[in-house]
């Protein structure tokens, strides 16, 4: 018998493993594709884990595996959302746009472009937690946690425009953000665009406009 090469067995375990992840990367985005149409379509209650299983060609178990149940599902879906369109996530090209740019404006216009590229995709699901929220305390639980997360996020915004001295005198940290989080929030959403018949673009451009009203 003749034992394989070193190199031929580093190369074999590299391969597997590159295997492994790809295959991983594909049950994921079956799973969370599956999971965001039926919890749109059927609602969140009545979506079973192993309803998004047999769609997701997976087992129930690997769900449980990778996200811990629905929430975790929820959880996942929400940041796929928000990492937008492209190979570059949201966040880190909002970051790097606050890094080279110095005028105010221009960053919050960008932001407004933001909006209208990430709300469509977070906002449905969002606004379905939102509504399950009043009868489920598990979900209820997990709609604050998000609320919680995306506060922060905006906080963290109204930072970078307050220590650059761009906020409005007598604007506040917390009154910054809470302005940042107001207009961020899946309800504007619904009321102007799923209700009024906005296009996503149009939204985005007012939610600019009235962000720079309010803070600059």
């Amino acid at each position: 018998m003749i034992d394989r090469p070193p190199s031929d067995v580093k190369r074999s375990r590299t391969y597997n493993a590159r295997r492994r992840r790809d295959q991983a990367r594909r049950n994921r985005s079956r799973i969370l594709h599956a999971a965001t149409r039926m919890f749109l379509r059927d609602g969140y209650s009545a979506t079973t884990v192993q309803a998004i299983a047999t769609a997701a060609g997976v087992s129930a178990d690997t769900i449980y595996k990778s996200f811990g149940g629905k929430p975790g599902l929820i959880r996942a879906i929400r940041d796929r959302a928000l990492e937008g369109e492209g190979p570059v996530p949201a966040k880190r090209r909002s970051d790097e746009l606050q890094e080279r740019e110095s005028d105010p404006r221009a960053i919050i216009s960008a932001w407004g472009d933001f909006v209208a590229e990430l709300a469509p995709r977070a906002s449905p699901i969002l606004l379905l937690i939102r509504d399950v929220a009043a009868t489920d305390a598990e979900v209820r639980a997990l709609r604050d946690e998000l609320d919680a997360d995306r506060l922060k996020r905006m906080t963290s915004n109204a930072r970078r425009l307050r220590d650059a001295g761009h906020l409005r005198p007598g604007t506040s940290l917390a009154q910054a953000a809470d302005i940042l989080w107001t207009y961020s929030s899946p309800e504007l959403y619904e009321l102007l665009v799923l209700r009024r018949g906005w296009t996503a673009t149009r939204y985005g451009r007012y939610v600019a406009a009235a962000m720079i009203n309010a803070l600059l």
